[in-house]
Formats: structure tokens, sequence, C-alpha cells
């Protein structure tokens, strides 16, 4: 060895010194109470390892404990979703914290929907990970199905009906009904509405059943014909909100159920020449940076993302290490967020009458009325 030069202490040094196994020392180190080590025994290794400046690598705790020390965020959309998503960042800076905290590393995947893979069995079943947090989730996804009846260490940041997971969310049904009464009590009664996803995503059919549940509450008739479905991006709601536009009878105001859908719809209101909120009021969901900086801005419903983040980390950290059991739930508060994008209802100006007469609009005399 080198002048100088420090000689390495291992396993093996603590084992000669405490007089035992490096099977021992191994399992002392690393906490593995499956071993059944005395206290005398563990007490003469901690002392051993402490004399020598003894340290386990990540690597070696991790085989020890069987635990691979990773955990995985798992959204279900596609990758260009996932990096375009406005909410993401302020999920993953929420968990990052508690990973940091926790010692652990966070693994960041998608599932895309109507694909068959199989990345979320195989990396909890192929022990990659020791627990996973699931974005956006979908009824009827086989893959969480399987993952939950293997009792495999998982959180929703959102819900699934049925199904005993741990979970975090908001009360997205209360919300949209609150977002809904608002806009009824401004004097609104033809209302709209875009969900932010197809309805096998939960929150969108949570939200979807709110803005139902407000107008049933208050005698309005629920009509098919202003109903339209988002899909996470700005360019679904651009094209759900000219569909809508097609009708001979406008609506006087529209609920979008995420607001970077909003932001579409925005657009397409102002490329059929009409003006939010003089023709037609908009309030969004999430509450997004660019929601604020919108022309005019939005109203919206916001609701702590970051927290999101940080609590389902946090509750699956407690899981995997077996404090808490499934199905643990907790709802968090949300807000209304008021702003110019919303007002009470005007007579239709010229530009409005000018687009219900022309021959861009479909006869909506054959809608369908619910009550």
């Amino acid at each position: 060895m080198p002048p100088g030069r420090k000689k390495t202490v291992t396993s093996f040094d603590v084992a000669s010194r405490a007089r035992v196994s490096r099977a021992t020392v191994s399992f002392v180190l690393n906490g593995v109470s499956e071993a059944k080590i005395s206290e005398r025994t563990r007490t003469r290794v901690l002392k051993a390892a402490r004399d020598l400046g003894y340290f386990p690598d990540a690597a070696g705790k991790a085989l020890a404990r069987r635990k691979t020390e990773n955990i995985a965020l798992v959204y279900t959309q596609s990758y260009h979703h996932l990096a375009c998503h406005a909410i993401i960042p302020r999920l993953i800076d929420g968990l990052m914290r508690v990973a940091h905290e926790r010692n652990l590393r966070l693994m960041i995947d998608s599932v895309e929907e109507g694909t068959s893979g199989t990345n979320l069995l195989a990396l909890a079943r192929a022990n990659h990970i020791d627990g996973l947090i699931m974005l956006e989730p979908r009824t009827g996804d086989r893959q969480l199905l399987a993952l939950a009846k293997d009792r495999f260490p998982m959180v929703l940041i959102g819900t699934l009906p049925g199904v005993d997971l741990c979970s975090i969310d908001i009360d997205n049904r209360e919300a949209a009904r609150r977002v809904v009464e608002h806009l009824i009590s401004l004097g609104h009664t033809r209302i709209g509405c875009i969900t932010n996803a197809p309805l096998h995503f939960t929150a969108a059919t949570a939200r979807l059943t709110g803005y139902q549940d407000a107008l049933r509450a208050h005698g309005i008739p629920f009509r098919r014909s202003l109903v339209r479905y988002g899909g996470f991006n700005p360019e679904s709601g651009r094209v759900a909100m000219k569909s809508m536009l097609r009708q001979r009878s406008l609506p006087s105001a529209v609920f979008i159920a995420s607001d970077e859908v909003a932001l579409g719809a925005l657009r397409a209101i102002a490329e059929a020449g009409l003006r939010v909120p003089d023709d037609i009021a908009l309030f969004g969901f999430d509450n997004i940076v660019d929601s604020r900086y919108a022309s005019p801005p939005l109203a919206t419903v916001s609701f702590p993302v970051e927290e999101h983040g940080r609590r389902s980390a946090e509750i699956l950290f407690e899981l995997m290490n077996g404090r808490i059991s499934p199905p643990y739930q907790e709802t968090t508060p949300f807000e209304l967020i008021l702003r110019e994008s919303c007002a009470a209802p005007r007579p239709r100006g010229a530009t409005q009458r000018q687009l219900a007469s022309s021959s861009n609009w479909k006869d909506n005399q054959s809608e369908e009325v619910y009550v």
C-alpha cells in the first residue's frame, strides 16, 4: 500500500473484531429484524463498526434489506403529455423534497392509454422499485388492479372507487359543483361543460358529475349538446369549443375542468370573433401558472398541488414500512379563484348574433334534455 494511504475498512474487518460472521455484520448494520440477532451480539457489532469507522455502502444496504430505495411516479399518459402537463413539475417538487429527506430515489415513467405494456408490473415484480405513486388513475386499469391485488405499496394521486388503496385527492365532484353554483348565482342558466379528459379517468367523471349536480339542484336541464370532452391539452379544448360554438343557441358560460384545456377554448372563442366574458364566461380548474396570464385572466379552482406530491410520498414511505395499511385516504381543501374570465351574463352583442345567424351553426332543436 502506498505511504500515507489509509486502508479501506470492510465488513470482514468488522466481523473479525466483533468475532461474528460477515452475514451477521450485514444483518445488524442494515437493520434486518428477521435475522433475530441477540442484543448482546448487535451491541458488539455496532461498537466494532464505530471503532473502525465502517459504514455499509448503498448497494449493500439495498441487497441486505431486499430493498432498492427506489420509488416511482407513474403517469397514465404518453411521455409527450407528461412533458407538457403544467402541474407535473409542482408535484415533482413536493415528491423530491420527501425523497431527499428519506434517502429515496425517484423514478418517473408513463404508461400510455391503450397500450398493453407491463411497465408497472415489470417494475414492481422485478423488485426495481419499493413502491409507486400513480397519477391520473383510470377505471379498469388492469396493471393497477393487479398490483392492488398483490398488495404492492402504492399511493394514488386521485381516487379509484371500489379499490382498497391509499390515496390523496381533492373532492373533485364538490369543487365542480361549487363552480357551477357560482355561475348560476351570477345569473347563467345555459352553462356548458368541457371535461379535462375522457370519462374513464376518474377525475373527469367526478367533475362532470359535479356539474350535473349543480344543474339538478337548481332545476336547470342537463343538455348533452352543451358537453364536450377534453384530452389534457389546449388543442383538445380548442376543438371542443369550436364544436360547441357551431350551435344556434350558445352557452352564456362554460365550466372547463382543466386550465390547460381552457386555454385552447379561449383561443377558439377569439377565433370566432367573440369575447370572454362579454359573450361567454369561462371557469377553469387547476390554477396553473398560465391561468393568471391568460387574456383575460382565467377564473379557476386552486388546490395544493405541491402538498399532493409531498403527502403522497410521505404516505408511500409509511406504507412501505408497514406503519399504515390501505385503504388510507386524505382529502385536501380547494378554493375558487375569481378572475376576469367569469362575469354575469350580458345582452348578446352583435358579434354573437352574427355568429348564430351564419352558416357555422347546427340546429340543436333535437338536443336531448335530462333533468
